[in-house]
């Protein structure tokens, strides 16, 4: 069986991409190759996905996905240029577009992309952005892949960082938020087993309604909020507090630090 792609490091996203490409039908565990040096990420993958090949050294000329942490991305690169691979796809946080060309070298489709955390799950979002030698065709396979686990939107680099602050670092965000709430219906005498459950149902339900209305997210806030009731009562507290001045100097803070780590 001829290896479509081969994904350099087996940890939870590359695994995560793997197995969604697995389950779309875009290959066979036959068509994939892992490059991994750990020998028990061997082992979770082999017992997870069976037919799944592995190795310590990149193949020659086979697309690549980089999936491993920034700071092994210069070696990984070097590895690459020397199996003399035509295509890339990186999802290493803050290496940018013209690091990974330097490294891979002179002619090298490269597409830089962040996803986040719920393409654990099958839900994320990733946004993409193609270098220099990088076509359309390259586009649409990065977009491919990713699309296994998720929404696929396709951006100038210069995006990226805005993108990391947004969608990259927002799930944290909304994890904060289901701390408080679930903290909140504890403190008004719920067990914290009941709270975590309304308010997890709660958001998988608002998100699901946001996704499938095509009504905009001040609509549905509008449509939930009588006047003088209990939800206009709660939203006073928020815009009191200047929620919405908060949530974006929140993200203007994480894309900020995602500037500064990829050194502009």
């Amino acid at each position: 069986m001829t290896t479509r792609l081969q994904v350099i490091g087996g940890g939870q996203m590359g695994g995560a991409l793997v197995g969604g490409l697995v389950v779309s039908g875009w290959a066979a565990p036959g068509e994939i190759h892992i490059v991994e040096p750990d020998d028990d990420r061997w082992n979770d993958l082999e017992s997870s996905i069976p037919g799944l090949t592995f190795g310590t050294d990149p193949l020659h000329g086979i697309d690549a996905l980089i999936a491993v942490k920034p700071h092994v991305v210069s070696a990984v690169c070097a590895g690459l240029k020397s199996a003399g691979v035509g295509r890339v796809l990186s999802i290493a946080a803050g290496i940018r577009l013209d690091s990974l060309e330097e490294g891979l070298g002179a002619g090298v489709a490269v597409v830089r992309a962040m996803p986040n955390t719920p393409s654990l799950v099958g839900e994320g979002v990733a946004a993409i952005a193609a270098g220099t030698n990088a076509d359309e065709e390259d586009l649409r396979w990065a977009s491919e892949i990713l699309s296994a686990v998720g929404t696929v939107v396709a951006v100038d680099e210069a995006m990226l960082d805005a993108v990391t602050g947004l969608s990259g670092s927002g799930p944290a965000y909304l994890f904060l938020l289901a701390e408080a709430l679930i903290d909140a219906g504890v403190a008004e005498g719920l067990s914290h087993g009941t709270a975590t459950a309304l308010t997890e149902q709660m958001l998988i339900g608002a998100a699901t309604l946001l996704r499938e209305s095509d009504d905009p997210p001040s609509v549905l806030r509008q449509n939930v909020t009588s006047k003088g009731g209990t939800t206009a009562a709660g939203l006073a507290v928020f815009e009191s507090a200047d929620f919405s001045g908060l949530v974006s100097a929140v993200v203007s803070a994480a894309s900020e630090r995602s500037r500064e780590l990829g050194g502009d």
